[in-house]
């Protein structure tokens, strides 16, 4: 029978009966020699790091800090004594740290421990393709789908980076080739266990586990109609369905913790809430960005080394050619197509989709090479005789594995130089902190991981990964941060900050400006070289570490005027915006009224940048009583005037003061007519609507006088 006809008969030879096992010895070499390649960047990663071991991202360091905080009983507690935050995107992988440490993997070697995790799950990954693609199709192109992924340079960076890569990408081979192996006896035993934890061990291996639940019901109905399934059906489709409880409780626990569903990075990174106003038009505009930024990568066509040059039109070859030809595993094979898309979409909703060599897609790698060698062996068939398809095949393969082989040290070496970043940079002033700031400081960061692992004091995350609350008053820009970090509780208040510019997370800038961020105490230069493309891991240049003055805190929210005040809009602060359920009204989609913070004589205040108009509701108002709204505003634009309407009637002009670079106190005055209830709906509008030139102002909040 020719090299990947379907066979159903089962193989009675012992040699049979081993590979069925999984004790083929080729899947052991395969996983040998990736275990090889993985030694051999770990030994690179030594290499730049004068023989230490350095994970070549901060984000490796998050899940550390939380690993350790889970052993010493504190689960997703960042800091002790912390709230339960989300900033971990792996729960499973916490577990996992967590435990290790508990059992003595501390220090040093707890950073071994990730890494060598990383590096075995690889191994065992590589293997499982082998067996995987061997089911699909035949041991030759199980042979090169496993010696692709051991050869990966994308998976063998993530793999020796310390991050969950290793392991996700294990689950996911394992799941499907688990569905493989109990789909022809129509029970699901332990494919809905993987895809159970392949749903919480990141967020898009849930995409996968999502789709899978869906196979096996398929499959189960089919048997059930079929009358192959009778006894214990409902309970067998009871069974599948483990993954969307665990994914379901997920979400519960993010909802329990946070009293949100989404997790902190979702909140601090997604489109969806990365910027104060939500533009559906200018959403999908970046989200179809990343996406073709991915199909570049995918396809070879970028400068990353990620793939050859057309792999992603082989990709799809393949995954058609197996469509077509094998209608057994054609619900696995629509999940493997789905999947992909799904993930390469929802990964491509986040502003780090593309950044940090990509490591949110290289945990399906090992899938995608397996349908290239698919593809490559489809090509083949059209060759007519049987030697002439093994020929086509393996030159085609062999040029495949010299382009990965070709790439191989190149992804070393930027492990290595990666590594030597992160230690130039975050793992420096952890060290830093840890032997010169007082023991109980508190201290603000934007790389929350390395400087809390190893600076052992508490820190304040400003971009809201590991500190709830903070990422949405980030996202929205430095009014909105100052206003939520001044509130709260003294004890959590930073003492200092250890922080760069530019983004991501709100400008710090702003923050010297207006004297709360004193003199810089310690400054760490980026020492460490770009790549040949004039890239560095980190986006910053250096690093400062300043002491927080929070005298003035507070300063903006008292009345610039005389009066009864009523209410008090504070703009810029997310909490009293709610309440006054306030929303600005941009002139131009896709503008954004980004908060900002200022400084004038002794006040501090947040305040919004408004390019059109505003609305808001006031409250414990007298009505009958003429109203007096004061508000400090900065209008260096050309329009200085808007129109005010209260509950939808026309009340007047409001005409703002001439000073450059200067706030000014105004006042409106609304006729006690218009006052008609203990609330009012207030709209600041362009008098012209429509055309430019629009009001462009600053307001620094709205104080209610009667």
């Amino acid at each position: 029978m020719p090299e990947g006809a379907e066979d159903t008969r089962p193989e009675r030879s012992e040699r049979g009966r081993r590979l069925l096992a999984g004790r083929d010895p080729l899947a052991w070499l395969i996983g040998a020699v990736t275990l090889l390649i993985g030694a051999v960047f770990v030994v690179i990663d030594l290499a730049y790091n004068q023989g230490n071991l350095i994970a070549p991202l901060d984000d490796v360091y998050i899940h550390l800090q939380y690993g350790e905080q889970f052993g010493q009983g504190q689960p997703f507690r960042y800091n002790d004594g912390d709230p339960v935050s989300t900033g971990a995107s792996s729960l499973l992988y916490a577990f996992v740290l967590g435990a290790a440490y508990a059992i003595g993997f501390q220090g040093s070697l707890f950073l071994v421990f990730a890494v060598v995790l990383g590096v075995v799950c690889l191994a065992v990954t590589a293997g499982l393709t082998y067996h995987l693609g061997r089911t699909l199709v035949g041991r030759t192109v199980g042979v090169w789908a496993g010696v692709l992924v051991a050869v990966s340079g994308p998976l063998q960076w993530g793999a020796a980076s310390g991050m969950e890569v290793g392991l996700t990408a294990l689950l996911v081979m394992a799941t499907l080739l688990s569905f493989t192996r109990e789909r022809p006896g129509e029970r699901f035993v332990w494919t809905p266990v993987l895809a159970a934890l392949l749903a919480i061990v990141r967020p898009e291996g849930m995409v996968f586990a999502l789709l899978l639940v869906g196979a096996m019901l398929w499959t189960l109905r089919g048997a059930r109609r079929a009358g192959r399934l009778r006894g214990g059906a409902w309970r067998a489709a009871a069974w599948t369905l483990l993954p969307l409880v665990t994914t379901a409780g997920q979400y519960l626990f993010y909802r329990i913790a946070t009293g949100t569903f989404s997790a902190n990075g979702v909140q601090s990174k997604s489109f969806l809430t990365h910027q104060p106003v939500f533009y559906l038009g200018e959403f999908v505009d970046q989200v179809m960005h990343n996406v073709r930024g991915a199909i570049g990568f995918f396809n070879g066509t970028t400068n990353q080394d990620f793939a050859f040059p057309g792999a992603l039109a082989v990709f799809l070859l393949g995954l058609a050619y197996l469509l077509a030809t094998r209608r057994t595993w054609r619900p696995l094979l629509v999940v493997i197509g789905l999947g992909f898309a799904g993930v390469v979409l929802s990964v491509s909703t986040l502003n780090t989709a593309l950044i940090h060599e990509l490591r949110y897609f290289h945990p399906f790698m090992p899938l995608y090479l397996l349908l290239i060698v698919c593809g490559a062996y489809a090509l083949s068939r059209v060759a007519r005789n049987e030697r002439s398809r093994r020929i086509g095949l393996h030159t085609a393969l062999v040029v495949v594995l010299l382009f990965s082989l070709v790439a191989l040290p190149v992804w070393g070496v930027r492990l290595g130089r990666e590594a030597a970043t992160i230690r130039d940079t975050d793992v420096s002033v952890g060290a830093w902190i840890r032997g010169n700031l007082p023991a109980d400081a508190v201290v603000g960061v934007k790389d929350v991981g390395a400087i809390a692992y190893f600076g052992d004091r508490k820190v304040v995350d400003t971009i809201g990964l590991a500190t709830n609350g903070l990422a949405e008053a980030s996202n929205n820009g430095t009014g909105s941060l100052y206003e939520a970090l001044w509130r709260l509780p003294e004890e959590d208040r930073p003492d200092y900050f250890a922080v760069y510019e530019p983004r991501p997370g709100a400008p710090m800038q702003p923050l010297i400006d207006a004297g709360v961020l004193g003199a810089p105490i310690a400054v760490f230069p980026v020492r460490a070289p770009f790549d040949l493309d004039g890239r560095r891991i980190v986006p910053f240049t250096d690093t400062k570490v300043y002491p927080a003055n929070w005298q003035l805190a507070g300063s903006g929210e008292r009345s610039p005027v005389d009066g009864d005040v009523r209410d008090y809009l504070n703009t810029g602060a997310l909490d009293s915006e709610e309440h006054h359920d306030y929303e600005p009204r941009m002139a131009l989609t896709g503008l954004q009224p980004e908060s900002l913070l200022r400084r004038q004589g002794n006040v501090i205040d947040s305040g919004r940048v408004i390019v059109g108009g505003e609305t808001f509701t006031a409250h414990n108002l007298k009505p009958g009583e003429p109203l007096t709204i004061a508000s400090r505003v900065l209008a260096p634009g050309q329009v200085k005037s808007v129109r005010v309407l209260v509950n939808g009637q026309d009340v007047g002009t409001w005409r703002f003061s001439a000073k450059d670079n200067e706030w000014t106190v105004e006042e409106f005055t609304v006729p006690a007519d218009a006052v008609t209830s203990s609330t009012a709906t207030i709209e600041l509008q362009p008098e012209r609507p429509l055309l430019a030139p629009y009001p462009e102002y600053t307001s620094f909040g709205y104080w209610f006088l009667q």
